[in-house]
């Protein structure tokens, strides 16, 4: 019995060493890694967008836009680095992670806040109706029966489509890559009418009075703001931070004005 006893005490004590020193081997669990401070921040934009983000005559990117983004991301101690994509492919660019922010024009809507957090509104704009000068279109109405023109993907489009009285009297609505080929399209006479946002439309009208006019009616009142992912809560909060300081110590309104020769800062 004693014997016995014996070696089931031994046999007892080897299983619990055994179990010590397989309890000693696991590892500690790695701590989590610090998240790597943020020191850049990527803005999409249409890069033929004038007076809001486009290419001067040495191809450099410039425009109220480009340099609104520049202050901010100063206030914010980032680097800024811009982005031409394709607009109309926007918010894939942005879920996608290829873009940090939408920077260009962008208007805030209902459908699109279902994907993009937006930040407070910066200026307000009109969805304008450009015909060609000496035209007989006066009204909305007029509009009946002829070819009208916008941006693929623009809130023109949408705020076309939101009458659908008069979106239903046109001959045709086409679409364009950018406002640019579709004012060209305008002055040789493939269009009847272009809407466009009243940034853009009046930035060409300026240049060309004798070509353009536009009509007293437009499409409606919208805001513009910045599109960032929803998640993307510390950049919202810091952007909104910076946009209304900008706001307050009169740095976006010189901005507005080297650009639009007066304050539309919202």
């Amino acid at each position: 019995m004693k014997k016995f006893a014996a070696v089931a005490l031994l046999t007892l004590g080897a299983v619990l060493a055994g179990c010590s020193k397989q309890e000693s081997a696991t590892p500690a669990a790695a701590p989590e890694p610090t998240p790597a401070a943020v020191t850049k921040i990527v803005v999409g934009l249409d890069d033929n967008f004038p007076p809001m983000g486009f290419r001067d005559d040495k191809n450099q990117l410039v425009g109220f836009d480009i340099d609104m983004a520049k202050e901010a991301a100063k206030r914010l101690g980032l680097e800024v680095e811009f982005k031409p994509i394709d607009w109309s492919a926007k918010e894939a660019e942005l879920s996608g992670k290829r873009v940090d922010a939408l920077w260009n024009g962008l208007t805030i809507t209902e459908e699109r806040k279902q994907n993009i957090a937006f930040t407070a509104p910066y200026m307000e704009n009109h969805q304008i109706i450009v015909v060609p000068a000496g035209s007989a279109i006066k009204t909305k109405a007029d509009l009946a029966g002829k070819v009208v023109g916008a941006q693929e993907g623009s809130s023109a489009v949408d705020a076309i489509k939101k009458e659908d009285a008069v979106f239903q009297s046109f001959k045709e609505l086409k679409t364009f890559g950018d406002n640019v080929t579709a004012l060209m399209d305008l002055s040789t006479g493939r269009l009847e009418a272009v809407v466009v946002d009243e940034v853009v439309g009046r930035y060409y009208v300026a240049k060309k009075p004798d070509q353009y006019a536009v009509l007293e009616e437009n499409f409606g009142t919208e805001e513009y703001g910045v599109g960032l992912r929803k998640d993307d809560t510390e950049l919202h909060a810091k952007l909104d931070k910076a946009l209304g300081e900008m706001k307050q110590d009169g740095a976006a309104a010189n901005i507005a004005e080297q650009w639009f020769g007066k304050n539309i800062i919202k």
